[in-house]
């Protein structure tokens, strides 16, 4: 789009609602019009939560959720299994899972996964601190949860051998998630019972 616009402001408005991700000219043009329109405390409330987000959000020292405080409600919550450690890609994994209703354990998430392709090696990732927290010897379980696909195949059985020498059990959600799946877009269902009939990691590769 490279119609001029009437307003410098406006200009301006647009140029940054447009370095969102998947927002085009004509889209962030369309919402910074809608802004114009509505009254200037709904702008104001728009633009403190924003800036409150960027602001006030952490990732939790534990299991590195975002959070509102240093340690998440999850990892908070003593009715929660911290026995059992679920390991995700990112936050939003935690909220495909945690829409299922099946998991009471708590989460670990790395940030990414092993991608020499994208430049990402295991240095890049919350591995260290993963292995960390089984070290303390409270752990009885990780629950490798990462997508279905190379990267994410290459990250679990690096982080199966990094946790070999420790006495913890170490599985894999089942494979009832498609062959290249990536976890976030898997409905509830099938990710639900996936975690229920998770297997032995040393067992999923022998097959």
């Amino acid at each position: 789009m490279n119609q001029k616009l009437p307003s410098v402001l406006l200009e301006n408005a647009v140029n940054e609602l447009a370095s969102l991700p998947g927002i085009g000219k004509k889209t962030a043009l369309r919402l910074a019009l809608y802004l114009l329109r509505r009254d200037i405390g709904y702008a104001e409330a728009l633009a403190e939560a924003i800036v409150n987000l960027r602001r006030h959000v952490v990732y939790c020292k534990q299991c590195h959720n975002i959070s509102d405080s240093e340690i998440c409600t999850i990892c908070a919550n003593p009715v929660r299994d911290h026995t059992l450690v679920c390991v995700v890609e990112n936050i939003k994994d935690v909220m495909a899972i945690e829409n299922t209703g099946q998991f009471k354990g708590v989460y670990h998430v790395l940030g990414g996964i092993i991608s020499p392709m994208d430049g990402i090696g295991p240095g890049d990732l919350q591995i260290t601190s993963l292995i960390e927290r089984v070290a303390k010897g409270e752990i009885k379980e990780v629950i490798l949860a990462l997508s279905t696909t190379m990267e994410g195949d290459t990250t679990n059985f690096f982080i199966y051998r990094k946790l070999s020498s420790y006495d913890v059990k170490v599985s894999v959600i089942a494979r009832g998630i498609s062959i290249g799946d990536e976890i976030e877009y898997t409905d509830e269902i099938t990710l639900g019972r996936s975690i229920q009939n998770r297997t032995s990691f040393n067992d999923s590769i022998k097959i």
